[in-house]
């Protein structure tokens, strides 16, 4: 669990593609910087904004459909607003140059 405005000063995608490449799949905090939010789903880093108490090694699971994450270990819970759709199909497409390619792709088999 991070805590308020996690990111920053990281204007650029680069800091968000760091924490995937350290096998992060998702970041909860309290809240985020708009411009590290806007690139972490850019490139399909989920990012949650809720309060939830948590320390290393604690297991989180997180409903993206219901807007809940869970501390699995202390059985915490905390509600978060879910995304909107565009969002989640940025998200699930593996963010927005995939989902680009998808939508073009998509197109072109119509024609």
């Amino acid at each position: 669990m991070a805590d308020r405005n996690f990111g920053c000063g990281s204007s650029r995608e680069h800091a968000p593609r760091a924490l995937m490449g350290a096998g992060i799949s998702c970041v909860v905090a309290a809240s985020f910087a708009r411009i590290f939010f806007r690139n972490s789903i850019n490139i399909g880093l989920p990012l949650v904004e809720a309060e939830i108490e948590a320390v290393d090694g604690d297991l989180l699971r997180i409903d993206f459909d219901g807007g809940a994450v869970e501390n699995l270990g202390s059985g915490n819970s905390a509600a978060f607003p879910a995304y909107a759709e565009f969002l989640r199909e940025l998200i699930d497409n593996g963010g927005l140059i995939p989902y680009a390619r998808k939508k073009l792709s998509e197109e072109r088999m119509k024609r």
